[in-house]
C-alpha cells in the first residue's frame, strides 16, 4: 500500500482546521499543509498568541501550539501544496443557494468546482482526492468529471470522508470518533485509495470504527445523520410548547421518555432551536434532492423539521414581547450568547440572530455578552440579513464587555447561548440592578425556576409554565 507524506487541505475553517491539526499531532511522520486564500484567516492561524486562532475548540490551540511548524503548517501557498500532496482534501464552504435554481435549499457548490478546477490544473502525478465539505449525493462524480476531463493525464481517486463533528467537542469527536465514514469506487484503485485513507485514521482508531462504503452511501449518510439528529431537537421542541400550555414539564417528558432504550436520551433538551452550519443547511440538501427526484412527501416530511425550528425561535421572541406588556420599544434587553452553542465561536445559524432581529424590528434596544464571538461576528451575522441598515443595527444593538455591569436598568435577560459561566454568576446582584420587574427568559434552560423566582426575578423557562 502505498505510503503517504504530505497531505494538503483546502479550506481553514471549522472543519479542515481542528481535522488537519489532529491528523497532524495522531500522525507526526506526515507534513500536514492547511491552506486557505483568506490571508487574514491564515494569518490568524500562524499567531502567536493562541487565543486568536479563528476556530475556538476546547483542546485545540494545545494540538495547534505542539505541532505548528514541525509537521502542521498553513499556508495561502494553495497551488503548491497540491503540488507536493498525495492526499488533498476540499474543506471549503458549500453554503445554501441564494440564487437560480434551488434558491434557499440546495448547496452552492461553486467554490468545490473552483477547488476541482485547479487541483487538475496544478495537479502533475496522481492524487487521492478527499471530498470533507458536507457534499449533496453524487457531488463525487461533478468533481471526478473535471478531474478527469481538464487535468494533467494523472489519475485521480475521488473519496468521500464526511465530517461528523460536534462543534464545542470537536477535538474529542475526532480522537474519539463514534466512526469514521470512507465512500470510493469498488475498482481495485478505488479501494486501495480507501485503504489509504483507512490507515491514516488507524493511528489512533480502531479499525473497527472505520467504514467503507460506496461514494453515494458515504454522502447521503452524512446528510441523514445531521437531518435525524435536527429532528429530535425539534421533536422535542415541538413537545415543550405543549408542556407549556398543560402544566407538564419538559424536563420530566424528556427524562420519562429517554430511559426507554429504543429512543435514548440524546438530543432531547429543550430550547429556544438549533443552529450551526450543517444542521439546517443539510435538512434542505435534503429537501432539494428528495423533491427533484420526485419525492415530494419525503421532501415535505424532511422540510417540516426546518418550519418547527423557526416556529421555536418566533415563539420566543413573541414571548418576551408580550411579556413585557406587548412592546420593547425602548426597552433594555440583555442578551447572554450569541454562538450557536456553548464552546464555540461560531454563531452561524444561532438562534441568537434571529431572536434579535425580530426585537429589533419591535424597536427593542438589546446589549449583547458573549464571551467567544466578536464584535465584528456579531454586527456582520445582523447586517447579513438586510432587514436594517447597517447603521441602525448600530444604533439598537451594543456589545458588552462586562455582563453584570451592562444588566444596570435592564427589563429583561434572555439567555440564548448555554455558556457555564452564566450558571456562577451572582443572579442576586443582577436583580438588584435591573428594573422591576425583572424578567429572564432562559432559551437554554441553564437556570433553576425555583431558585430564579426565590431571587424575585419573573422567571420563564422554555417547556415549563
Amino acid at each position: 500500500m502505498k505510503k503517504v507524506n504530505k497531505i494538503c487541505c483546502i479550506g481553514a475553517g471549522y472543519v479542515g482546521g481542528p481535522t488537519m491539526s489532529v491528523i497532524a499531532n495522531q500522525c507526526p511522520e506526515i507534513t500536514v499543509t492547511v491552506v486557505d486564500i483568506n490571508q487574514e484567516r491564515i494569518d490568524r492561524w500562524n499567531d502567536e498568541d493562541l487565543d486568536k486562532l479563528p476556530v475556538y475548540e476546547p483542546g485545540l490551540k494545545e494540538i495547534v501550539a505542539s505541532n505548528r511548524g514541525k509537521n502542521l503548517f498553513f499556508s495561502t501557498e494553495v497551488d503548491k501544496a497540491i503540488d507536493e500532496a498525495e492526499i488533498i482534501f476540499i474543506s471549503v464552504n458549500t453554503p445554501t443557494k441564494t440564487y437560480g435554481k434551488g434558491k434557499g435549499q440546495a448547496a452552492d457548490l461553486k467554490y468545490v468546482e473552483l477547488c476541482a478546477r485547479n487541483i487538475a490544473k496544478v495537479a502533475k502525478t496522481d492524487k487521492i482526492v478527499v471530498e470533507k465539505s458536507t457534499l449533496p449525493v453524487r457531488t463525487a462524480s461533478a468533481i471526478k468529471s473535471i478531474l478527469q476531463n481538464t487535468g494533467n493525464g494523472v489519475n485521480f481517486e475521488i473519496l468521500s470522508n464526511p465530517e461528523f463533528l460536534a462543534e464545542g467537542t470537536a477535538v474529542e469527536d475526532l480522537l474519539e470518533a463514534d466512526r469514521v465514514l470512507i465512500g470510493g469506487d469498488e475498482t481495485p484503485s478505488g479501494k486501495e485509495a480507501k485503504d489509504i485513507l483507512s490507515s491514516i485514521y488507524e493511528h489512533w482508531l480502531p479499525k473497527e470504527r472505520i467504514l467503507q462504503t460506496n461514494v453515494w452511501s458515504s454522502e447521503l449518510s452524512k446528510l441523514v445523520a445531521n437531518a435525524f439528529l435536527a429532528q429530535r431537537v425539534s421533536s422535542i421542541n415541538a413537545i415543550s410548547a405543549l408542556c407549556e400550555r398543560t402544566d407538564a414539564n419538559i424536563s420530566e417528558v424528556s427524562r420519562a421518555i429517554g430511559t426507554d432504550s429504543r429512543i435514548g436520551p440524546k438530543f432531547l433538551n429543550a430550547s429556544v432551536g438549533f443552529g450551526g452550519s450543517c444542521f439546517q443547511k443539510d435538512i434542505l440538501n435534503l429537501v432539494y434532492i428528495s423533491r427533484s427526484f420526485g419525492l415530494q412527501e419525503v421532501g415535505d416530511y424532511w422540510e417540516q423539521v426546518i418550519i418547527m425550528n423557526d416556529y421555536q425561535k418566533r415563539r420566543f421572541a413573541e414571548k418576551i414581547v408580550s411579556t413585557l406588556y406587548n412592546t420593547v420599544s425602548g426597552k433594555k434587553i440583555i442578551f447572554y450568547g450569541w454562538a450557536f452553542k456553548k464552546d464555540t465561536n461560531d454563531t452561524r445559524e444561532s438562534a441568537a440572530i434571529y431572536v434579535a432581529d425580530a426585537l429589533l424590528e419591535e424597536k427593542a434596544e438589546i446589549i449583547v455578552y458573549d464571551p467567544k464571538v466578536t464584535e465584528k461576528t456579531i454586527y456582520a451575522d445582523l447586517d447579513y440579513l438586510g432587514t436594517r441598515s447597517p447603521e441602525e443595527n448600530r444604533k439598537l444593538l451594543k456589545i458588552a464587555t462586562n455582563p453584570i455591569e451592562a444588566t444596570k436598568d435592564a427589563h429583561a435577560i434572555a439567555i440564548l447561548t448555554e455558556w457555564e459561566e452564566f450558571k456562577t454568576y451572582d443572579w442576586s446582584e443582577i436583580y438588584d440592578k435591573m428594573l422591576k420587574p425583572a424578567f429572564v427568559f432562559d432559551g437554554r434552560r441553564l437556570l433553576f425556576k425555583d431558585e430564579m423566582e426565590q431571587k424575585g426575578f419573573q422567571y420563564y423557562k422554555i417547556g415549563q409554565s
